[in-house]
């Protein structure tokens, strides 16, 4: 099934040039073949599909492990996702992801773990963190908005502005000592800083301070 990813990245490219106000910024920024973490802030169900539209590389996504529960969509769904229980990184989870970034693949994550409800970013899981420490893999930060204009019913008709920007990518620098809770949460933050760094202040949360960690 590995065509079906192609062909809705070409259908949701088509469909954001057509019916809405499509940008994109910073695809320069994205390596042309080097291992990549890629995290993003999450607004809609739509989120996964615009960055596969902006992207010029194959990304893999998580996705929660109910909509691989029928053999027909998960099949479909394989072609660009893998399951992953919500709320924690499980040893099957971390296993495929560090083998894809082995790889030289690119692995897309919502470090929030779900849609922010008021379309500002909320709390970060650790996992992304400890992705990118093991991997040694660049996080690739990339910042949406528009997106959450899709819950709307009327959307269609106010053709939305949908924007991504793409920054540059950093390196989070390997932990002195132990690798604990504290300093995970510490790694995670400064990854979603990034991100919010490039988000208008009413999209940025918890995160719309503090210094950003990484190079």
């Amino acid at each position: 099934m590995g065509w079906f990813y192609y062909v809705i990245r070409a259908f949701s490219w088509l469909t954001l040039k057509t019916l809405t106000r499509y940008r994109v910024q910073g695809r320069e920024n994205i390596p042309a073949s080097e291992p990549l973490l890629v995290v993003s802030n999450h607004l809609s169900n739509a989120d996964p599909l615009l960055i596969a539209a902006s992207f010029n590389r194959k990304a893999m996504f998580m996705a929660k492990k109910e909509l691989f529960r029928s053999r027909i969509i998960g099949a479909f769904l394989s072609s660009g996702a893998f399951p992953i229980s919500r709320g924690q990184m499980g040893g099957r989870a971390m296993r495929q992801s560090l083998e894809l970034l082995a790889g030289g693949g690119v692995l897309a994550v919502f470090p929030e773990g779900m849609r922010s409800p008021t379309s500002q970013i909320g709390p970060a899981m650790p996992g992304v963190a400890l992705i990118a420490v093991r991997s040694g893999a660049p996080v690739l930060p990339v910042a949406i908005t528009g997106t959450e204009q899709f819950g709307r019913r009327d959307w269609l008709w106010h053709r939305p502005a949908i924007n991504i920007s793409i920054g540059t990518p950093i390196r989070i620098p390997a932990p002195d000592g132990k690798l604990t809770k504290e300093k995970l949460a510490e790694l995670t933050d400064g990854i979603m800083e990034h991100i919010a760094a490039m988000l208008p202040q009413q999209y940025r949360g918890l995160y719309a301070g503090g210094e950003p960690v990484g190079t």
